[in-house]
């Protein structure tokens, strides 16, 4: 396709609020990490570096017994969550505005774990109890 050489009147939708697509034999708990795997359906975060974050579970799902994208979980973006932070590979003030990874369905870590971690995403604050990720 060319290049545009007139205004464009292009189409966008909210993605706040995500419809996604859930793995087979997957059960997703409700706010709990979301993430997306090789081939772009989704199940709860977990140690892998061939994950990709989406962001926080709105309700459970279950699609234990059925195929690929069998059942939706609404997935909530465009918000910093508060992850539970890994006693050891702890994130601290140090890592504001740095990477964190993904540890497992809640909780997330200063480094990739030797290349085993997805990223989460930005640390925008460190609590007593958790990590803001956006």
């Amino acid at each position: 396709m060319a290049a545009a050489t007139q205004d464009r009147n292009t189409p966008f939708r909210d993605v706040e609020l995500l419809a996604v697509p859930v793995a087979a034999g997957v059960r997703i708990r409700a706010g709990l990490i979301v993430v997306a795997n090789a081939t772009g359906f989704a199940l709860e975060g977990s140690t892998s570096a061939a994950i990709t974050y989406l962001g926080r579970a709105e309700a459970s799902v279950d699609n234990t017994a059925g195929p690929d994208g069998g059942a939706i979980v609404y997935v909530r973006r465009s918000k910093a969550f508060k992850w539970a932070n890994e006693p050891s590979d702890p994130v601290t003030q140090a890592s504001f505005g740095k990477p964190a990874y993904i540890v497992d369905n809640q909780t997330v870590g200063k480094t990739n774990g030797g290349g085993t971690r997805s990223l989460a995403g930005t640390v925008v604050g460190v609590d007593a109890d958790g990590v803001w990720i956006n």
